[in-house]
């Protein structure tokens, strides 16, 4: 997922930075990179159902791809980064931060930038101050707001006139993280989450305690790394040993908690994060994985009840029951998702989504969702999955359904962060070219339309100097694209996914993926 996150950036940024400034756009090294991630698809590799051997190839060929893509941006960025206009610092010898947006709709999100002292304050465009945060690992936080679809804003990192102004973390007694929007408690016996109360709605979201990690033995029967056990719920193991729990942070951008616990072997640490401006309750885990034939989930019980249960797949959402009563329906005791899954109660007009950032297997009851965190095959490959593993998990309350909570940006947003960009070579470089200047704070394309998901933006196949916009409609409505763009971009025709002329359409229909040749027209840049 996570390369396929990076091939996505590589392409909308290479093809940006080409139309600017005819940065060449690199072809032959993302066919080859797509070609390596899409080989590791294989039906054996992607879930984990093959020798050591194959592992040890297909892990290189991630690791070849996650190198290729993040040069391919940063050059990409740079090139765009040499023609924005920096002219307008607040200070003498201040540092522009450029904070590029690959998603297609405006986002606020905080950034962690590393500094190697304490001695720095952030700026906006206007010359403002704003508030900012240490964390415990040396990084400057602060939130990057309103930052422009397929866009950036540039911040100004500036050496502090008084080394009295860092504003100090407040202290708590108690475990507790709260913002304007929801206040969550930390049970400092067990480290789960005692409560979530929607602050601005007056709503508990938890039944029972949450982020529960749940163990289970799992010995699959013969097709060991295929199958999860269908009896693996009769069989629960003793819960995590509860070592610690401390307050990392309680600053004014960011508070964060950390709870560790053992089981077994094996380690868990995990940070309860909590940021301004966000109703979402997003934790951060490591593990050092070490057993074998054991399940884990992390369960959250909740005060809504439904009949069925939402999951992301691809291009679509699809529901399914939290009461199965078909053979079928029970045989899917584990169900597969890409993002997020959602429960909704209509007669509270309220729910729940549990996104995640890279795993697949869920499973609900009519007021549960359960996330499938780790499993510990031994055959065909004995030390499947042991070692370390990093993950983010979120929870998200909304009011309404996950339609109108925009549970599908809220996803995308997890899996495909803020850019930030400071290694700016030359800020005077746009200066001496013969194309008017980038503003600090730009936008190069918008679609118009909240409910549209822009799915690629690349250089055609067989046109090199004309380009496809790929989009999905997630919401279930029909939806009419609005193109507006600062690259001179025109549709020329719809194609198909083989980039073929196929009759013209103004509608895309609720859940259809829509493709569009576009041709950029003579003339600047506006």
């Amino acid at each position: 997922r996570r390369c396929e996150g990076l091939l996505y950036e590589a392409e909308v940024w290479s093809s940006i930075a080409h139309i600017l400034d005819q940065l060449t756009y690199p072809k032959d090294e993302l066919e080859k990179a797509w070609k390596q991630v899409l080989l590791n698809q294989f039906h054996d590799i992607l879930p984990g159902t093959s020798i050591p051997q194959v592992f040890k190839d297909a892990n290189q060929a991630w690791d070849s791809v996650q190198q290729m893509t993040q040069q391919i941006i940063d050059e990409a960025l740079e090139a765009i980064a040499s023609q924005i206009d920096f002219s307008s610092a607040p200070q003498k010898n201040a540092k522009p931060i450029v904070i590029f947006n690959s998603l297609n709709w405006m986002r606020s999100e905080v950034i962690r930038y590393p500094i190697e002292s304490e001695n720095w304050e952030i700026y906006d465009l206007e010359g403002n101050l704003l508030p900012s945060q240490i964390t415990w690992d040396h990084q400057l936080c602060f939130l990057a707001s309103n930052i422009p679809s397929l866009g950036y804003r540039v911040f100004w990192l500036c050496l502090q006139k008084k080394l009295d102004v860092l504003v100090e973390q407040k202290k708590h007694s108690e475990f507790i993280l709260e913002n304007h929007y929801i206040k969550v408690k930390i049970n400092p016996e067990i480290g789960e989450i005692d409560s979530i109360f929607d602050k601005n709605n007056q709503k508990e979201i938890l039944q029972n305690s949450g982020n529960q990690l749940q163990f289970f033995e799992d010995k699959g029967q013969y097709w060991d790394a295929w199958n999860i056990d269908p009896n693996y719920a009769q069989h629960p193991l003793p819960n995590a040993i509860f070592k610690s729990i401390e307050i990392l942070e309680s600053g004014p951008i960011q508070q964060k908690i950390r709870v560790v616990k053992q089981f077994n072997q094996s380690e868990f640490c995990q940070d309860y994060c909590l940021e301004i401006n966000s109703p979402i309750l997003k934790i951060i885990t490591q593990v050092n994985w070490q057993e074998s034939h054991v399940l884990v989930k992390a369960a959250f019980p909740l005060n809504l009840e439904s009949d069925a249960i939402f999951y992301e797949i691809p291009c679509a959402a699809i529901a399914r029951p939290t009461r199965p009563e078909t053979p079928a329906e029970k045989a899917k005791w584990e169900v597969p998702a890409l993002q997020w899954a959602d429960l909704s109660d209509i007669q509270q007009n309220y729910g729940v989504s549990l996104l995640n950032d890279s795993k697949h297997g869920y499973d609900g009851q009519p007021n549960q969702l359960r996330l499938t965190l780790l499993r510990s095959a031994e055959w065909p490959d004995p030390q499947a999955d042991k070692g370390l593993h990093q993950l983010t998990y979120s929870i998200y309350p909304h009011v309404g359904n996950w339609q109108t909570a925009k549970t599908v940006q809220r996803g995308y947003e997890l899996n495909r962060p803020l850019r930030i960009f400071s290694s700016v070579k030359n800020t005077n470089l746009s200066q001496d070219s013969h194309k008017m200047p980038l503003p600090p704070v730009h936008e190069f394309l918008n679609i118009n339309v909240d409910h549209l998901c822009i799915m690629a933006l690349k250089q055609a196949e067989f046109a090199p100097e004309n380009w496809i916009l790929r989009v999905y409609e997630w919401a279930g409505k029909v939806a009419e694209l609005g193109l507006k763009n600062n690259l001179n971009l025109a549709i020329a025709e719809n194609v198909d996914l083989l980039e073929r002329t196929i009759d013209s359409v103004t509608e895309i229909h609720p859940w259809k993926i829509a493709s569009f040749h576009l041709i950029v027209k003579k003339g600047d840049r506006t």
